[in-house]
């Protein structure tokens, strides 16, 4: 199916009768075209979200009764631009659909209507589970990790204990939701769920971000951490460092469909040392005694489980040294000088001029190895400007 259908144009035109502007670009971006929602009618929106006077919670419930359309194409492109307006938006857009009880109730959506909509279905049940979450997480931490600032000064880095024990599982639920998606490059054949994509694979970049600051955070933190606290925090290690994994794999269906590697941030084993010495102090706080090898620690080093590039050499922590101003100085204390230089420039995220931050990661360079023929429609944008297709052989 090509083209805005009969129904298409009606519902505009009865949105421009009723003169509701922002209700119509909600229906003009979300058509029974097998396209991603048009840039001008997304980006109408994202300016809407800004205004005073506009409706933001009428926007978000116009957006939501599209989302309950019977066509795959429309209710995808209402996720799609749901979640733009949630990245791209005025905050108050996103702190309305997580004041929500429900967001999507999607779980059982099915569209019979051919083989590609049954395809298209799995993947509009997983995408809203993802939003679900997103929107969760902002309810639970009263901020967005997508939007949060990152590196050394950034919420994760600087949080207290407390906050961080709590936050971090929130944080990897998303990211659990996010990698839940299981797409694969052949999958990505047509305009619609290649825009979900682009969209997702931002919001990992940094969503990783955030969980490496909030790891860095909790190696610097952990050995002056209470037993219960230290229980907690190796737990969340060790979760990281199985979520790793499945990152690795996402980040390689990104490289295989064209998204350049410089976007792409790189990942390497994690020590087994480091985790040994985490156990190692936990079963020193809790009276026990040292064995001759750390079984978790074996396991994760021979599953070659990835994680932000650098590594912590081994040692076991005392945790009576201070903490300095950036994670190499301050681990290098925590292990007395034995930190191999590493954990300074874990991943690059957007976090340039202001412009760069309405670009999708990937920028003009993400050009798809192999174009199938349903890619893209001339004259209909992707979202963003970020994934320019080679022109068809």
């Amino acid at each position: 199916m090509s083209g805005q259908t009969l129904t298409d144009r009606i519902a505009a035109a009865q949105y421009s009768l009723t003169g509701s502007e922002v209700a119509r670009a909600v229906c003009k971006a979300t058509t029974h075209e097998q396209t991603a929602p048009k840039k001008k009618h997304l980006e109408y929106l994202i300016q809407a979200t800004q205004e005073t006077n506009v409706n933001v919670p009428q926007m978000a419930d116009t957006l939501i009764e599209r989302a309950g359309n019977a066509s795959w194409v429309v209710v995808f492109k209402a996720l799609i631009a749901t979640h733009h307006l949630m990245v791209h938006g005025n905050e108050k857009f996103l702190q309305f659909l997580s004041s929500r009880n429900t967001l999507f109730n999607l779980a059982n959506f099915l569209d019979k209507t051919g083989s590609h909509g049954y395809d298209m279905s799995t993947f509009i049940r997983r995408y809203s589970r993802y939003l679900n979450e997103k929107s969760f997480a902002y309810r639970q931490m009263s901020f967005d990790f997508v939007r949060a600032k990152k590196g050394a000064e950034g919420v994760m880095r600087t949080m207290s204990v407390e906050k961080l024990l709590k936050g971090m599982p929130t944080l990897q639920s998303q990211i659990d939701s996010l990698l839940d998606f299981e797409v694969h490059a052949q999958d990505l054949n047509n305009g619609v769920i290649n825009a979900c994509f682009l969209l997702l694979f931002k919001d990992l970049i940094k969503l990783y971000a955030c969980y490496n600051d909030g790891i860095i955070n909790l190696l610097e933190k952990f050995f002056q951490m209470k037993r219960s606290q230290c229980k907690d925090g190796l737990e969340i290690y060790k979760r990281f460092l199985t979520r790793m994994t499945r990152v690795s794999e996402f980040f390689k269906i990104a490289e295989q469909v064209g998204i350049d590697k410089n976007d792409i941030p790189e990942l390497t084993q994690a020590p087994e040392s480091l985790l040994e010495s985490l156990e190692t102090h936990l079963n020193t706080l809790e009276g026990k005694k040292p064995t001759g090898g750390s079984t978790a620690g074996s396991a994760a080093g021979s599953m070659g489980t990835p994680v932000a590039a650098g590594g912590i050499a081994a040692a076991t922590p005392p945790p009576t040294k201070t903490v300095g101003g950036d994670l190499d100085s301050s681990l290098a204390n925590l292990i007395g000088g034995r930190l191999q230089p590493c954990w300074s420039s874990i991943i690059s995220v957007p976090n340039k001029d202001p412009q760069s931050e309405k670009k999708l990661t990937g920028g003009a360079n993400w050009m798809p190895h192999v174009v199938p023929t349903s890619w893209a429609t001339p004259g209909a944008p992707m979202v963003g400007t970020a994934w320019t297709p080679h022109p068809s052989p």
